[in-house]
């Protein structure tokens, strides 16, 4: 586990810890925040290519407001459509966060990550009891380390409760990511050995998203690491396959509702990335 909390900026406020290595369930990664301020918090959330999971269990109210005004309060679960100026709102917020690859959550969850529609729902209703157990363990618990091992148990002891995705899905998603969005989907459906409609519908109905969007979604979780390590938006550009500035400007407008320049200086995004500086979604 490494403290990435550091003095000055966005992160002054914050504890921000990650594990040091892989856990038990295949491809998740996990990250640790926590409040270190005296008032009320609202931190913008950055789409991601991968479900995520957010345990709550700090002393103050916690909730995520989405992109059209409604508020979830509590634990979460959240689909792979964008958040599309989605915020969590709070205070006294400490957490743990839990990205998983969608094969790996079709499994973790006992639901296709196509079900969550790329909406929020609430954890208790996928995990019940699991989650009440987690939270009072994560809670008593004296270290980062500790609560990541913790939640890595859960994640293991759940991850033969639902199905698996087919094969060439997973495989298929797993290209795409160490290709950082960069492959052509007719390419990609002759390496898993399907047809390019085989693949689209297959993606459709087990990961919730086209071949096309995922690969846009992982391009753009890319684009957006390097523009808060405050890299030009050309050289990003350039650098993630765009067509041109403009062409990146369009996505992140998409996404997000910020324009590149915005989003690399939006603190909560900064705290965001402070957490998850591995720019390989999915592949930790």
């Amino acid at each position: 586990m490494r403290s990435l909390a550091r003095e000055g900026g966005a992160v002054a406020r914050w504890d921000v810890a990650r594990a040091a290595r892989p856990g038990r369930c295949a491809g998740a990664g996990l990250a640790g925040f926590r409040d270190l301020g005296t008032g009320p918090v609202a931190v913008g959330l950055v789409p991601r290519p991968a479900v995520t999971l957010v345990v709550e269990f700090g002393d103050g109210p916690f909730s995520v407001v989405d992109g059209s005004g409604r508020r979830h309060r509590g634990s979460l679960a959240a689909g792979l459509v964008p958040p599309g100026g989605a915020r969590l709102r709070g205070e006294g917020v400490t957490c743990v966060e839990v990205h998983l690859p969608p094969p790996t959550a079709f499994r973790v969850l006992g639901i296709r990550p196509a079900e969550l529609a790329g909406g929020v729902v609430p954890l208790d209703a996928l995990w019940g009891r699991d989650l009440a157990r987690l939270r009072e363990q994560l809670w008593a618990a004296p270290s980062w380390r500790e609560r990541f091992a913790l939640t890595d148990a859960v994640l293991s002891d759940r991850s033969g409760t639902g199905p698996s995705a087919d094969p060439e899905v997973a495989r298929a998603w797993h290209r795409i990511v160490a290709a950082r969005g960069r492959i052509r989907i007719g390419e990609l459906a002759a390496e898993v050995g399907w047809s390019r409609g085989r693949l689209w519908s297959g993606f459709r109905s087990q990961i919730g998203l086209t071949p096309k969007r995922a690969a846009m979604l992982v391009r753009f979780r890319y684009a957006a690491h390097r523009l808060v390590a405050g890299a030009s938006a050309a050289a990003v550009a350039a650098e993630c396959g765009y067509v041109d500035q403009s062409h990146l400007h369009h996505e992140t407008v998409a996404f997000t509702g910020l324009t590149p320049a915005a989003l690399a200086g939006d603190p909560g995004v900064t705290v965001d990335d402070t957490g998850w500086t591995d720019p390989r979604p999915g592949g930790r």
